[in-house]
């Protein structure tokens, strides 16, 4: 079992940044790929990122956030990050860190075993 914590969340006005933890703890060994999404009120769940632990650290990004946001982590500590520039109202979600236990950059909710309770995000215009 992988348990998932993320914080970080908050309310921040458009164009800030915010920067969100995952701590991963449990089995921690065992997890793959780390990967962040998102849902809005009244939408279902969507990608945002991911971070490869093996593959030299590969990431991947939805179009909606690539070149604003940044996943990144801390394989000692076992969190990853996702660092959010250029912050923008319709980025308001609750946003869930999810483990895979298999190596590769998914982007659906199907491929991850673990999920975190999420943080809310709210971006003021």
């Amino acid at each position: 079992q992988v348990q998932l914590v993320e914080s970080g969340g908050g309310l921040v006005q458009a164009g800030g940044s915010l920067r969100l933890s995952c701590a991963a703890s449990g089995r921690t060994r065992s997890w793959a790929a780390m990967a962040w999404f998102r849902q809005a009120p009244g939408k279902e769940r969507e990608f945002v990122a991911v971070l490869s632990r093996w593959s030299g650290g590969a990431t991947y990004y939805a179009n909606s956030v690539k070149g604003r946001y940044t996943v990144s982590g801390d394989i000692a500590k076992n969190t990853v990050y996702l660092q959010m520039n250029s912050l923008k109202p319709e980025d308001t979600a609750v946003y869930y860190c999810a483990a895979a236990l298999t190596s590769g950059l998914y982007t659906t909710t199907r491929e991850y075993e673990y999920w975190g309770q999420g943080t809310q995000v709210t971006v003021s215009s």
